[in-house]
C-alpha cells in the first residue's frame, strides 16, 4: 500500500518540474551508455591487440565522466521518487505515481512530454497497457 495517492491534478502540478528532472536524467543516462558503449569496444581493441597503444589518461578520464553521469542520474531518479514517483524507464521518460481507482491501487502514467495526465494501469501492468482516465 502506497504512503500517499496521488489524483491527476496532484500529478499535473508537478510535471514541470518531472519535466527538467527525467531531461536531465534522461540526458545523463544517454550520454552515459554512449562513454560505457565506447569503452567496451575500446576494451575489445586494447585486448585483440595485447594491449598496445593504450592511452590510459583517456579511458580514466572517460570512466571517472562515466561515472559522474551515473551519479547525475541516481540523483535524478531520488528527486522523482521523493516527489513521490517511481521512475520505469529512462528511454521513455515514463514515471507512474499511485492513484486509488474504483477502490483499488493503481498507477497514474506519465510520459515526458505530455502535459497532463491522461492514462493509468493496474500494478501488475506497464505502459502497453495503459488506459485513458
Amino acid at each position: 500500500m502506497a504512503e500517499r495517492y496521488f489524483s491527476s491534478t496532484d500529478v499535473e502540478k508537478l510535471i514541470p518540474k518531472l519535466t527538467a528532472t527525467m531531461e536531465r536524467v534522461m540526458g545523463a543516462h544517454r550520454e552515459a551508455m554512449k562513454i560505457e558503449g565506447e569503452m567496451k569496444a575500446e576494451q575489445e581493441r586494447i585486448t585483440m591487440t595485447g594491449g598496445a597503444a593504450f592511452d590510459r589518461a583517456k579511458w580514466l578520464a572517460d570512466q571517472q565522466r562515466r561515472d559522474r553521469l551515473v551519479e547525475r542520474v541516481r540523483a535524478g531518479l531520488d528527486a522523482v521518487t521523493k516527489l513521490g514517483g517511481t521512475p520505469k524507464d529512462l528511454e521513455q521518460g515514463l514515471v507512474d505515481f499511485p492513484h486509488m481507482r474504483e477502490g483499488r491501487e493503481v498507477n497514474l502514467c506519465w510520459k515526458i512530454g505530455e502535459k497532463v495526465i491522461q492514462y493509468w494501469h493496474g500494478l501488475d501492468e506497464g505502459y502497453a497497457s495503459r488506459k485513458p482516465l
